[in-house]
């Protein structure tokens, strides 16, 4: 089966094919980055608009580099949220027509489930069942993954995501966005003790709730932030100390966490995606911490960490394998919990 997918959520223009017999042909992948700069953060009508003039170029470059013609694709698979909705009804709508001209079946996919499923895309894929640890702009999560659609929050913020304290902090500091990378850099040369900033809802574990002591909160660390930086003149020194600060307490608390997720869970696994986890620090913490516990924990890629259409192209794949079709109609849901997501066995 050879699918199209379609990813257009945020501000990630992202099409590849994947065929079961052969992996990924081929993806492309448009960042609006540059775009969104000078407002330090994604303007929705602006990602609309771009995904719309960069969709089908993309599609025939992707198309073309693979060798292959409508006649040839399966399936078509787009992201349906959550996201943003008028970005992700570019996606939908074009995914959809595109079904219907070339007469295959489409399927709209969880933005999380594609990130999720990611680390498959890999020489070395995970099995399940496994733990994951999904972090992003606008997500973070621990999940108890049993299947293919069988999702648990184990998890998960209360307040800010932990890619949004990135992006929040990396303004603080006048170093631009997106936050993830430019806080990486300022933080190689800095100092990361010299700043004891907080690391939330990690001095003790809970008994009780939906989540014992697995939620996430980000909002505190952020202000933190704040009082740092109020009264002082941002010298390269400063800020690079207190970017090294804010990453080692980003990471201690997905660290933390992640050792009670598994504890809880009894998980042999750990899948950790999303553009978070891209982040080099963190990945040698959380091999650290594998090695540690004799559990095995696998990433992504480093371009298939943050959005792109390989994931959804895969996502799309089996799911579309398992029976799974759209309607004639479609849509978007800006917000939607990966534990609604129909199983496949």
């Amino acid at each position: 089966m050879r699918v199209l997918g379609i990813e257009t959520s945020c501000d990630d223009t992202g099409v590849a094919l994947y065929d079961s017999g052969q992996g990924l042909l081929a993806h492309r992948l448009f960042s609006q980055t540059e775009l969104h700069l000078d407002y330090g953060g994604v303007v929705p009508e602006l990602a609309s608009r771009d995904h719309i003039r960069k969709a089908l170029p993309l599609i025939r470059t992707v198309m073309a580099e693979a060798g292959t013609h409508p006649a040839d694709v399966d399936g078509i698979a787009f992201t349906t949220g959550p996201g943003l909705a008028g970005a992700l009804l570019v996606g939908a709508a074009l995914g959809r027509s595109l079904a219907y001209a070339w007469n295959v079946p489409c399927v709209g996919i969880h933005h999380m489930e594609g990130h999720l499923l990611s680390p498959m895309l890999e020489p070395d894929p995970p099995a399940f069942p496994f733990t994951a640890l999904l972090v992003s702009g606008g997500h973070t999560l621990l999940a108890d993954v049993q299947a293919l659609g069988d999702y648990r929050i184990l998890g998960e913020s209360v307040d800010d995501a932990v890619g949004e304290a990135f992006d929040k902090t990396a303004k603080l500091l006048g170093l631009g966005y997106p936050g993830g990378p430019a806080i990486a850099q300022a933080a190689r040369t800095g100092n990361p003790d010299r700043f004891k900033f907080p690391r939330p809802m990690t001095d003790r574990r809970k008994t009780h709730g939906a989540h014992p002591g697995l939620d996430f909160s980000f909002s505190g660390l952020k202000t933190a932030v704040v009082t740092a930086v109020q009264n002082q003149p941002l010298t390269p020194e400063l800020i690079a100390d207190i970017a090294a600060s804010f990453e080692q307490a980003a990471v201690d608390v997905l660290a933390i966490k992640c050792e009670w997720a598994l504890e809880q869970s009894g998980a042999r696994r750990l899948v950790v995606a999303g553009g978070v986890s891209a982040n080099l620090k963190l990945r040698e913490r959380l091999r650290g911490l594998a090695e540690k516990l004799g559990v095995r924990v696998y990433f992504p890629r480093g371009e298939f960490s943050t959005d792109n259409g390989a994931m959804i192209a895969y996502a799309g794949y089996l799911r579309l394998a398992a029976g799974q079709r759209e309607p004639l109609t479609f849509g978007a849901r800006a917000r939607w919990r990966i534990e609604e997501l129909s199983t496949v066995k």
